[in-house]
């Protein structure tokens, strides 16, 4: 699996093309705004965009997924359906992350265990919900790499002072669904730097 991270609008939200590299088939993960960076490197790599894969429904995540889908004719896969909410009010979420706000029609809910195909790439679905109720991320085992979205930093957590928004709920999915996963598991979060899961074990302060 390849895979790029395009930090797109003032929230350099990590944007990430993920691709096979014998078929190359991709997949765009988190489209949170500035659609053409994201057509620009589609191009580049020459790649056959299959599929859009949302982690939860904030609108630095989906701004540009809908625009996106309609380019290249694919379907929006994405959140867990407990992020209805926050898809149904895309208009106040304006007034929160202070981003324009956009349409979002995702094609299909995911639920925890769910498996997306990727060309070769295979991708398991887990519900860690916290930061909102119906957040999920990607694990891609065989390269053992996990696409977090917003629950877990570099030496960090999600927020949790949105509306459905839980701490607890979120230290919980954190620990059951991503630290045993293995401390070699790369972590590629929403924002900000790579990390693994045996460094954030080590020394991320909301996990002691």
């Amino acid at each position: 699996m390849n895979y790029i991270i395009i930090p797109v609008t003032n929230f350099y939200q990590n944007c990430c093309i993920i691709w096979c590299s014998i078929t190359l088939h991709a997949a765009i993960i988190d489209p949170g705004g500035e659609h053409h960076k994201i057509i620009d490197n589609i191009t580049k790599y020459n790649l056959s965009v299959k599929k859009i894969l949302i982690t939860h429904g904030h609108l630095d995540h989906i701004g540009s997924a809908y625009i996106l889908s309609n380019i290249y004719k694919i379907p929006i896969l994405g959140p867990h359906k407990e992020d209805d909410f926050w898809i149904k009010n895309i208009k106040f979420q304006k007034n929160i992350f202070q981003i324009p706000n956009c349409i979002f029609k995702n094609n299909h809910w995911l639920k925890n265990n769910d498996q997306i195909i990727i060309g070769n790439i295979l991708l398991i679905v887990y519900h860690c919900p916290g930061h909102t109720p119906g957040h999920i991320v990607f694990f891609n085992k065989l390269n053992n790499i996990l696409f977090s979205g917003d629950i877990i930093f570099k030496k960090s957590i999600g927020r949790t002072d949105f509306p459905l928004s839980n701490y607890n709920i979120l230290i919980h999915s954190i620990k059951s669904k991503i630290l045993v996963l293995g401390n070699h598991v790369i972590i590629i979060p929403g924002h900000g730097p790579i990390t693994t899961v045996g460094f954030e074990i080590s020394n991320n302060p909301f996990l002691k």
